[in-house]
């Protein structure tokens, strides 16, 4: 008898992936948990969590059979790890699985191509040209990446990929990070020497808004700021203050804070983040698609399946994969 899983179709997995569920597991498709029941939670073994819905121990105790918590994400925000290790419940995610994520290099890229994005403002270029004005001269950057010091939040997985790209552009790198040695301080001794702020910390309360006005005014002005990470590491409203005034450069942001939550895209499309970047060319907004290349959702994907049959003793044909 195959274990019952509830998948949620706002995962969205690859096509094959799904397939893969539908032949391993007794899958129960909902929409997204605001479909929940009591009859079908009280009988599944497997759940698939999406971010912006908190698997805690009241959605848990829903859950009497729950053996495995599915998420093919680094981080796990939304899922009571403690909790599930208490009852034995198994978190089948992607945050301790370092050797695997050394592969998958998406993020790190698009890092990097905001960075050239923001610093020669190529949205509004293009769009320019789309309407007739091929004139370079209107889109001078200020200067090349190669004599630009590339400033880190966050020296881990992600942080030194940036950093191994970044150095074969020829920009000179430093990093602040407390739990790996050898950085600059203080972040806002960072701050201070980088023409480039890129964001690559885990978001957490610790960490909640670390990069605040403080530390935005101490960028020369002229800097860019990146992020990648999460939007709750970086206080929004000072980052836009400092574009409008001139003192930032440039900015490209692919997340924003409380993206996850369920209703999150009715207020974001009134926003002042998203009237500034509708009114300027100095602000770049991606919908959180560092990590979306096919491949990467597919081997991402793929592995947390594997995770989670081998907590039922299940092994996975390799010839259907």
């Amino acid at each position: 008898m195959l274990p019952k899983a509830l998948y949620y179709r706002i995962l969205k997995y690859q096509h094959q992936n799904l397939a893969l569920l539908k032949r391993y597991f007794d899958l129960i498709e909902l929409d997204n948990p605001n479909e929940n029941n009591e009859d079908i939670l009280a009988g599944i073994e497997v759940l698939f969590a999406p971010l912006g819905y908190n698997v805690n121990a009241e959605y848990m105790d829903r859950c009497p059979k729950l053996r495995a918590i599915v998420s093919n994400t680094t981080g796990i925000p939304h899922i009571d790890a403690e909790e599930a290790r208490r009852r034995g419940v198994v978190v089948c995610a992607l945050h301790d699985e370092q050797t695997f994520l050394e592969t998958i290099t998406s993020t790190a890229e698009h890092t990097i191509g905001l960075i050239l994005a923001a610093s020669r403002k190529l949205p509004a270029a293009h769009a320019a040209a789309c309407k007739g004005c091929w004139d370079r001269k209107l889109w001078g950057a200020p200067r090349m990446m190669s004599r630009m010091r590339l400033g880190l939040v966050g020296y881990g997985r992600l942080g030194r990929k940036v950093a191994n790209i970044a150095r074969a552009m020829g920009m000179e790198i430093d990093y602040y990070d407390p739990y790996v040695p050898g950085g600059v301080s203080t972040l806002i001794d960072l701050a201070r020497r980088s023409d480039v702020l890129s964001l690559h910390a885990v978001a957490n309360e610790e960490t909640k808004k670390i990069v605040n006005r403080t530390v935005l005014e101490a960028l020369p002005r002229g800097a860019i700021v990146i992020n990648t990470a999460r939007g709750e590491l970086l206080e929004t409203e000072a980052l836009l203050d400092l574009l409008e005034s001139g003192h930032l450069w440039a900015a490209a942001l692919d997340t924003v804070e409380g993206e996850y939550s369920p209703d999150f895209s009715k207020t974001f499309i009134k926003s002042r983040i998203v009237h500034y970047a509708r009114t300027h060319d100095n602000l770049i907004l991606t919908p959180h698609i560092g990590g979306s290349t096919i491949d990467a959702w597919t081997a991402t994907e793929q592995r947390v399946i594997i995770k989670t049959c081998r907590v039922f003793g299940i092994s996975i044909d390799q010839n259907v994969m």
